[in-house]
């Protein structure tokens, strides 16, 4: 089965660009194809709950102060948006780095899991909201399915709602659906936190009083915080800091901001703290940084 999934999606990569340009857009929304003849330097984004599999080679996911480590026919599920850096750690020409992801229909999930006569039941207490296992046969089936879809767009508004209900059931029932179907119940402290990440992604650029995030979350400002840390590996501070210097970033690297003034549209009161907590994220100067980017993106 790895090697069906693997052609489908060479075949989409060469039938789109034969270049080597690392992420794919396709017809379908939150469906990307990943491709890499060479390691990278680790890409510092937002990760939304999704379904992510290594096809070939393998790459490595820093999440604060963890390291998460996957590699052919694994698959990494993120059940909560999180900033974090992804890095290829294994590549060349010969056998390039090939990877899928899909974002979660949370609508598609929680209907799925209404219909289960014996729905999972989620696992006791808070982990971390990011898991690796192994791809089972009938989920590289669906994503081969899926895949050949991009070849006939016209099917794609007909067959994809089946494929995607067919994901989520497999990922249901599988050995973590305790964890998956935390993404999806009301009342779930991962849905809960997931609340507060709204409202905190949602005003990142503001003040945050960790009450308002705890009252987001229906906790109390001591649970909230424990419970945040445990599931992102962050604090609610280092969280927002990560989202702003992010933004920051992309606002550098998109032109439409200089130094100074992307550190103020995040809501950084100071340049030169700006400067010095983006260097200790990105590992270089913002206008350094940035130049490297614009580059790199040629």
């Amino acid at each position: 089965m790895s090697s069906a999934l693997k052609n489908a999606l060479t075949q989409f990569i060469e039938a789109n660009d034969s270049d080597d340009r690392g992420v794919f857009s396709t017809g379908i929304d939150g469906l990307y194809i990943m491709r890499s003849t060479e390691l990278k330097m680790p890409h510092a984004m937002v990760y939304k709950p999704a379904l992510c599999v290594v096809v070939q080679g393998a790459k490595q996911l820093m999440l604060n102060d963890r390291l998460i480590d996957y590699g052919e026919m694994q698959a990494l599920i993120i059940s909560i948006e999180l900033p974090a850096s992804g890095r290829v750690i294994e590549a060349s020409v010969e056998k390039p780095y090939i990877a899928i992801s899909l974002e979660f229909d949370v609508g598609v999930m929680r209907e799925v899991m209404e219909q289960l006569d014996v729905p999972p039941k989620p696992t006791g207490g808070t982990d971390l909201g990011i898991f690796v296992e192994d791809l089972s046969q009938p989920l590289a089936e669906c994503l081969v399915r899926l895949t050949s879809l991009l070849a006939t767009p016209r099917a794609i508004p007909v067959l994809y709602p089946a494929i995607m209900r067919e994901i989520c059931f497999w990922m249901l029932t599988g050995p973590n659906g305790g964890e998956v179907c935390k993404l999806v119940l009301p009342d779930s402290q991962t849905r809960r936190i997931a609340d507060a990440i709204h409202l905190l992604r949602d005003n990142f650029t503001q003040p945050m009083r960790i009450e308002q995030l705890a009252a987001a979350a229906r906790m109390s400002p001591s649970s909230f915080h424990q419970h945040f840390k445990t599931l992102t590996s962050m604090t609610p501070l280092q969280y927002q800091k990560q989202m702003r210097l992010l933004e920051a970033r992309r606002l550098m690297v998109a032109g439409s901001a200089n130094v100074e003034n992307a550190a103020y549209q995040v809501g950084y009161e100071s340049a030169s703290q700006f400067s010095r907590e983006y260097t200790r994220m990105f590992g270089a100067p913002p206008k350094r940084d940035v130049a490297e980017m614009r580059i790199a993106a040629e």
